[in-house]
């Protein structure tokens, strides 16, 4: 014998298939990572005890200021994200949703990632090395620069390791500091021929920039409409193309003389 269901209780079983459906779709892995404002690092000085930069076979000078690579943090690799999870990131402005490919290579282990992360962070800092020592006219053969920067991966810190090494070598080229004695930040891959690449996340890194004392931020010139979309007051952004620009825009800083690039 069948009995004739309510309409409360009918209603309560078809909402149940649709209840499950939302909670699997809140629930389910999604190809995301979430990010956030990262650590910064003072390339002039030191990094959980050792000097970030150091160079032999050439005379090098003591530097006022400070110059800060930047970075973002983010969910690791294998980490599960949900809807909730992105909906909860949405909008912060402190936090950001991106695809995971862009963050981490597809179909690679972890293992393989940090694999892939440390080869371009030793890339990035030859290229950096080379990239200084051409715009100084100096010969590898003579001089070695060995970089140190621990529990950070990837190429973005190229330009700021560039500079830190032209600064401790020769400043301006007069006497003075490429910062000016200011905290300046920033980031962007770096070539050996001194071609500045854009690098992503730089809306978080500017965050990151400010909360650690900088009022200059270096950007790639192709991010910068990403810069500006979330820029604490306070911090100055100069756009970069090249090591030559970099220099040029630093050095007019702190001069006070020439033209400043900005976004």
């Amino acid at each position: 014998m069948l009995s004739r269901l309510t309409r409360p209780q009918a209603v309560a079983v078809c909402a149940l298939p649709v209840v499950a459906l939302i909670a699997t779709a809140l629930l389910a892995p999604l190809p995301f990572a979430l990010a956030q404002p990262g650590m910064t690092a003072n390339v002039l000085g030191k990094n959980e005890g050792e000097a970030v930069i150091t160079v032999s076979g050439a005379k090098t000078r003591t530097t006022s200021g400070q110059l800060r690579m930047t970075t973002i943090e983010a969910t690791g690799p294998d980490t599960h994200v949900s809807l909730g999870d992105v909906f909860g990131s949405w909008f912060r402005t402190d936090q950001a949703v991106m695809p995971h490919d862009a963050v981490y290579p597809s179909g690679q282990s972890v293992k393989e990632i940090e694999k892939h992360n440390t080869a371009q962070m030793k890339e990035s800092q030859d290229a950096a090395t080379q990239a200084a020592l051409k715009y100084l006219g100096l010969s590898d053969k003579k001089v070695k620069v060995t970089l140190k920067l621990a529990d950070v991966g990837g190429p973005s810190a190229g330009l700021l390791f560039t500079l830190g090494i032209i600064d401790k070598l020769d400043g301006d080229g007069a006497g003075g500091d490429l910062t000016g004695g200011r905290t300046i930040a920033g980031t962007g891959t770096i070539d050996a021929d001194g071609t500045v690449g854009a690098v992503g996340g730089v809306a978080l890194k500017t965050q990151a920039a400010k909360r650690d004392g900088a009022t200059v931020f270096l950007v790639p010139e192709d991010e910068c409409s990403d810069a500006r979309a979330e820029l604490p007051k306070g911090l100055r952004l100069v756009p970069v193309t090249s090591l030559k620009g970099a220099v040029g825009a630093l050095t007019a800083l702190e001069s006070g003389k020439g033209s400043v690039p900005a976004c």
